[in-house]
């Protein structure tokens, strides 16, 4: 496990602004609409392996791209049976963006989302500190792919003093999904 400080930019990004595009994850449920083409238009939810499954195309990787550019994929897949096909993708239901809240707070669990969550605001859902919290000692726990497609954790300081004041090395950054913010 490495701490922040060890951490490279590269593989671990803390960010204090909400992601501009929601990039699919597994649960998520989908609404694929082929321009006239009922037959080939349904819904779909990601699978846990973050594939969805098709007409004509078979399995499209979904996980991890934007409905933009799942849409371009499934169109360029579609080529190949017919020509210049129209192809939207709607997100009807988040269901893939959680985090995690553990130890001395009032209700630790998994806590689902359907908006992005600061570190301040993921304390809160649980209920807030226990009286034997050690607030300033309170870390956010970050599974990143290390481009080598392996996974990597890295812990990120998060002291409750050093969030409210805006002091220490990061402020009240926003949560990926999957993050798990662990009181002592």
């Amino acid at each position: 496990m490495e701490r922040l400080d060890d951490f490279s930019a590269e593989f671990c990004q803390v960010d204090y602004s909400v992601p501009s595009a929601f990039l699919l994850g597994p649960e998520d449920l989908l609404v694929v609409t082929v321009w006239r083409n009922q037959d080939l238009s349904r819904e779909v939810v990601i699978r846990p392996d973050g594939m969805i499954s098709m007409p004509l195309i078979g399995d499209v990787k979904a996980a991890g791209l934007s409905s933009d550019i799942l849409a371009k994929r499934i169109a360029e897949r579609l080529t190949e049976f017919m020509s210049s096909p129209t192809v939207s993708v709607q997100v009807k239901e988040v269901n893939s963006y959680f985090i995690y809240v553990m130890g001395e707070v009032a209700r630790p669990g998994k806590y689902p989302l359907k908006s992005y969550a600061t570190v301040l605001q993921g304390v809160s859902l649980a209920g807030g500190f226990t009286p034997f919290a050690s607030r300033n000692k309170m870390q956010v726990v970050r599974n990143v792919e290390d481009g080598n497609g392996g996974k990597q954790e890295f812990r990120i300081p998060a002291g409750f003093g050093n969030l409210t004041s805006g002091t220490g090395p990061v402020g009240n950054f926003v949560l990926k999904s999957g993050d798990t913010i662990v009181v002592p």
